[in-house]
């Protein structure tokens, strides 16, 4: 049995079964959506023959790819859930993953494997779970209907002008909710073909751009940081017309480098795994200064909370249409988001409470700091630890610091890094961020 999200890409194979789907940046093989179609069908009837995951949830660690494409339809034409996860995770772990969840298959390395016996999941409006891990790096599980995918996705598409005849630059993973909004659901519900990009390496990007001509790049802050430094021709990437940026905040600094040098903006993004896209900054102005985070998309509302926190309302959120993120904000005079750090981020030092967002802004005002990480220090009692990403002595820190903030607010280690740690989702490390602050070194 065709799992809903499956049918409505049926549908679009049908309306012109001819069109590109999807290319492969390293073979250079280019998909039609009847190829990448019949493709999923031969891995459902090869790997997945029967009814055998039919409603059951099925964890897929693959690979960025035309190939990750025809796991995940095929799952969908087996009846299945998918759940997508990072595919660089360990065995163990992945395996770990899906039993917590509540998988019965798992798909990894190219083979499937049984993970536990489980009945099938009763609603059939299920499309797909997100892996998130908070803040806490232990894995959630958030179910998606088809309404609420299609609706991110519709959101997304419409916010952006993200046609049917463009093409995407997929580098951003896919099973990411970043990705799932902005490359998965427009190809399977609109048509918007991509490229797969062999890897985020700039000079791969920029031969990619330079012979297939993308129109749309979502990425990460990183992946922009890369491609100023990098010594790759600004020409390649003239057929660019939008690039996106989210996942993290992009520093002022490179978002101005970036223009002058590709001539073009990055325009920020900002959402969550539990609403898909929440807003965006349509001319770029917002990104290049850092001013906000941009306007709420098409179709997505907010509502004040009491400290500066909100709720979001729209078609793509979480149970019943409204979820509160974890980061506090306010509207400026544009109409933008301007976000004040993560509720909930307090700490004790000496039996005082302390928002540990207030040391990070006192740091990133700091002339010279692109961006700060504070926390409780992960070895010593009653004692605050920050990283900063800036070229200046903890001592210059210090000396700013203390014009700023009351002394026992002012971090007792101070760790100095030319750029911060990034998991593949673009946000800051901070698992890794903690462990060289333990550690006492970079």
């Amino acid at each position: 049995m065709c799992a809903p999200l499956g049918h409505c890409w049926q549908e679009t194979v049908r309306r012109a079964p001819a069109a590109l789907a999807a290319i492969d940046g390293e073979t250079g093989h280019a998909w039609t959506r009847a190829e990448l179609d019949a493709a999923a069908m031969v891995w459902r009837a090869q790997v997945a023959p029967g009814s055998m995951m039919d409603g059951r949830f099925v964890l897929m660690a693959e690979p960025n790819g035309v190939q990750w494409f025809q796991v995940f339809l095929g799952l969908l034409f087996a009846g299945a859930i998918p759940v997508p996860a990072d595919s660089t995770e360990p065995a163990t772990t992945l395996r770990e993953t899906a039993q917590s969840v509540g998988c019965a298959w798992f798909w990894h390395g190219g083979r499937l494997e049984p993970v536990a016996s489980r009945r099938p999941v009763r609603r059939r409006d299920l499309c797909l779970v997100k892996l998130t891990s908070g803040s806490t790096g232990a894995p959630r599980a958030r179910r998606f209907t088809l309404a609420q995918m299609l609706g991110d996705g519709r959101q997304v598409c419409a916010t952006m002008s993200i046609r049917p005849d463009d093409l995407n630059l997929a580098v951003i993973p896919l099973g990411h909710s970043y990705g799932l909004g902005n490359l998965v659901i427009p190809l399977l519900a609109q048509g918007t073909a991509l490229v797969c990009s062999a890897s985020p390496l700039p000079n791969v990007l920029a031969a990619d751009c330079a012979r297939w001509h993308p129109t749309v790049f979502p990425a990460v802050p990183t992946l922009l940081q890369a491609l100023v430094r990098a010594d790759v021709d600004p020409a390649d990437f003239a057929s660019l017309r939008l690039v996106i940026s989210a996942g993290a905040a992009l520093p002022p600094e490179v978002a101005r480098m970036f223009a002058e040098k590709f001539g073009r903006r990055a325009q920020g993004f900002y959402g969550a795994s539990e609403t898909g896209g929440i807003t965006y900054d349509r001319t770029g102005e917002a990104t290049l200064t850092g001013r906000s985070v941009g306007a709420p998309l098409e179709g997505v509302t907010m509502h004040w909370r009491r400290g500066r926190r909100f709720a979001v309302q729209s078609a793509a959120v979480l149970g019943r249409g409204s979820f509160v993120p974890a980061d506090r904000g306010r509207l400026n005079e544009f109409g933008e988001l301007v976000l004040l750090g993560r509720a909930g981020r307090l700490v004790k030092i000496a039996g005082r409470r302390l928002d540990l967002a207030e040391i990070e802004a006192a740091l990133r005002g700091v002339p010279g700091v692109r961006d700060a990480c504070a926390m409780a220090h992960p070895k010593l009692a009653d004692a605050l630890a920050a990283a900063v990403a800036a070229d200046l002595l903890p001592a210059e820190l210090r000396q700013v610091l203390r014009t700023k903030l009351a002394p026992w607010k002012i971090p007792e280690r101070l760790l100095v890094l030319p750029e911060f740690p990034y998991t593949a989702r673009g946000k800051t490390d901070r698992r890794r961020i903690a462990a060289l602050l333990a550690a006492g070194r970079a």
